[in-house]
């Protein structure tokens, strides 16, 4: 079984209609991944914060579990901040280096789709942050 990821920037007060949404990304701008879970957004989380594991993983626990099956996770703030603070240059070494952890080798995941994946969270980060949004990740099992 996968997960479908959906990760947007909302307002505070909107975790709820994130929960009840069947495609957050209908309502709310955002990216979408496939196989992202707990231990692979603490991972980053830890690149970007300097913050240890266990840390990292019980800051990104799930804040809600909806009816429909979908757990809704708050990307911390300093994370946050931090993707949305750093270069290109920087955002890129932080993506090679989570692409070469644990979590993220082996699943297989290349080098280009995690960089890829680093940049578009920069992106949203840096709209969060205009717009005194927060970054939350709507999580869906899937089945096959």
């Amino acid at each position: 079984m996968g997960i479908l990821v959906n990760i947007v920037a909302a307002e505070e007060g909107e975790l709820e209609a994130i929960g009840a949404s069947m495609h957050p990304l209908d309502e709310w701008s955002g990216i979408e991944r496939r196989g992202l879970d707990i231990a692979k957004l603490a991972t980053l989380h830890c690149l970007l914060t300097g913050d240890e594991f266990e840390h990292a993983a019980i800051l990104h626990e799930p804040v809600l579990v909806a009816d429909e099956g979908a757990w809704v996770l708050r990307i911390d703030d300093e994370a946050r901040a931090r993707l949305a603070e750093l270069d290109e240059e920087a955002l890129t070494q932080v993506a090679y280096e989570l692409a070469a952890t644990e979590a993220y080798e082996l699943e297989g995941w290349p080098e280009e789709e995690v960089l890829a994946l680093v940049l578009d969270l920069a992106d949203l980060a840096r709209l969060a942050e205009a717009q005194d949004q927060v970054l939350f990740a709507w999580m869906h099992p899937l089945l096959t």
